[in-house]
């Protein structure tokens, strides 16, 4: 089963310094339908204004992926943690027990973002952060794991959940696979150009929800980047 999900029929909402599209619910945006997908509970398309961004906040028991698109995001943390993380590279925070962070863009263009939030295995565990630069040659053409809580992917930033984080770079032309596990789902999204999923096409932005499928074919229709999600 293949469900195409548009971005334009996305919950989703403007805060002026803030454009957000919600693939499932959160915050005021609410579907029965779409509270989550496995594990997979938030998956957020934010476009964030110039020197603006997410104040000081808590979490508790989240794995929490951050994908930055375009622009940058600057991390800071009641750890002590701060960092920042550029277009094509990733950040994990494991909010544990608890956790207070900010997610500011500091620069002076505008930062977009994927915000994907997976419910962990264990509760309980101290809070944690990483991040780490994927240069995106090296998941051109192929699926490339960028973090991931199955022992198998010991390169990956880590997170504590059965699941993992994949991405890839494709130019016009190109195809790639993917292979899924039985009993596991997928949540794929284009975050630029136009792809074909086993015949179905989606583009920039679409949310692709996958189960019941035992591989992936992914061709691209345009340059394309493709971010995935493999939940239990």
């Amino acid at each position: 089963m293949i469900e195409l999900r548009p971005y334009k029929e996305l919950g989703g909402a403007h805060h002026g310094w803030l454009d957000t599209r919600h693939h499932f619910s959160f915050a005021e945006y609410y579907d029965p339908k779409r509270m989550h997908w496995g594990k997979l509970r938030v998956w957020n398309d934010d476009t964030i204004a110039p020197h603006s961004g997410f104040p000081r906040h808590p979490h508790r028991e989240m794995e929490i992926i951050t994908y930055v698109r375009k622009g940058a995001i600057t991390h800071q943390d009641s750890l002590g943690n701060r960092g920042r993380t550029e277009a094509g590279d990733v950040q994990v925070m494991s909010a544990g027990t608890g956790i207070s962070h900010s997610e500011m863009n500091e620069e002076d263009e505008t930062t977009q973002i994927f915000q994907i939030w997976i419910m962990p295995d264990e509760k309980g565990l101290a809070p944690a952060w990483g991040t780490k630069p994927f240069p995106k040659g090296e998941r051109s053409g192929a699926f490339v794991t960028l973090a991931s809580g199955l022992p198998e992917d010991t390169d990956a930033l880590p997170i504590r959940a059965d699941a993992r984080m994949v991405a890839a770079t494709l130019a016009a032309g190109q195809s790639t696979e993917y292979q899924i596990a039985p009993g596991r789902k997928v949540y794929l999204v284009p975050a630029s150009g136009q792809i074909s999923i086993n015949g179905v096409v989606a583009s920039a932005g679409d949310g692709v929800a996958i189960r019941e499928e035992e591989s992936l074919s992914v061709h691209a229709i345009a340059d394309s980047e493709v971010v995935l999600i493999d939940v239990a």
